[in-house]
């Protein structure tokens, strides 16, 4: 008789859940004239990148990080909405709270995302894939919006999972499909396999996990370094990550994105105070500190430069103040400028459950 991941209880049993299109289909929820119309959100149709859209306009081509210039050329009647992070907030947390009717092992990736180790959960379901399909049931109740899921024994074949049957549906992949499941998959649909990497494993005939698997473990590590062994694992459907409630947070920043290019170092001391106050605030509200102050400039053409001091105590807001603006002025911007960041590294905390390090948005053309 077949088994199922139900039915091995060795086994762990993970979840990745997985908002469908979430800030767009916020904007589409709280705008019902913009249901079944192309919606992104962020940019304008003369300024800024595409964060995020509805399924409508996915269909002209229109994706995240994309040109706002060039989604608004390949769908003239493309509606831009300006984020609004708090009501993405606001939601995320009903989002969460059902998560935690579950299970106490969730993992937020992000807003939209997170991962639920229900192996042993507070329902004492058995069936991990009745789990999810609650779980989205109960978003859709709650919120109004829609949800996918991936269902698995491990973080990467439940991510996976999670983006075979979008928008609105759910797939399992069990322990003795996987393998063969992973063979088959285009090496771009690997999660944490990004579009260089991907890139330079196509240049190494490397198409399918099929043909990843034929290299060995020596050759991934000699042309990938310690990622070499990642690939060599996950192909095998090894993944042995584990679903992590407390995730240690690494920086604090904010930064914003311009309407106008900043061109003198005027203007930039002056758009980059509001940033910092931002920064201030988040650390104010934290307790957080960090030894590292780190400046990001992104310019008109989009190549990034960041700009780093570390001290030997924790300053106060004057000294990061004061550090950004020699970071600023350590060396002639080279371009018109279209992004500051300022930001907090080598904290003085182990662990951080909080998201951080979102996009700023100040309405600096009204």
């Amino acid at each position: 008789m077949e088994k199922s991941i139900e039915e091995t209880p060795e086994i762990r049993k993970i979840i990745h859940v997985d908002m469908d299109a979430f800030y767009a289909s916020v904007e589409q929820l709280d705008y019902p004239e913009w249901r079944g119309k192309p919606v992104v959100v962020g940019g304008n149709e003369a300024r800024g990148v595409v964060a995020a859209a509805s399924y409508e306009a996915r269909k002209f081509g229109i994706h995240s990080a994309m040109s706002s210039v060039l989604a608004a050329r390949k769908c003239p009647q493309l509606i831009f909405a300006r984020p609004r992070f708090d009501r993405y907030k606001e939601i995320s947390a009903q989002i969460r709270e059902i998560f935690y009717q579950y299970t106490d092992l969730v993992e937020p990736l992000s807003l939209d995302e997170a991962f639920l180790d229900v192996t042993e959960n507070k329902m004492g379901l058995k069936s991990a894939i009745l789990i999810a399909r609650q779980i989205r049931e109960k978003i859709k109740e709650k919120t109004g919006l829609n949800a996918s899921a991936g269902v698995s024994y491990n973080k990467f074949l439940a991510k996976t999972a999670s983006d075979l049957n979008k928008p609105n549906g759910q797939a399992v992949i069990l322990p003795e499909e996987a393998e063969a499941f992973l063979e088959k998959l285009p090496i771009g649909k690997f999660f944490g396999i990004g579009k260089v990497t991907a890139e330079k494993m196509q240049n190494l005939g490397i198409h399918t996990g099929k043909d990843l698997k034929e290299f060995s473990l020596q050759f991934l590590t000699k042309k990938f370094g310690k990622s070499g062994l990642h690939y060599f694992n996950i192909v095998r459907g090894i993944h042995l990550s584990e679903v992590q409630p407390h995730r240690v947070r690494k920086s604090l920043s904010a930064e914003n994105t311009f309407e106008k290019d900043l061109i003198t170092l005027a203007e930039m001391e002056k758009s980059l105070h509001p940033i910092f106050e931002e920064v201030i605030r988040r650390i104010e509200k934290s307790g957080i500190k960090g030894r590292t102050v780190t400046l990001k400039l992104k310019y008109a053409d989009f190549t990034l430069q960041t700009r780093s001091k570390t001290l030997e105590q924790y300053p106060d807001a004057d000294q990061i103040w004061q550090v950004g603006i020699e970071l600023l002025r350590q060396e002639e911007i080279p371009k018109p400028v279209r992004l500051l960041g300022l930001g907090l590294s080598n904290l003085n905390i182990i662990e951080e459950q909080a998201h951080f390090g979102e996009q700023l948005r100040i309405p600096f053309s009204e």
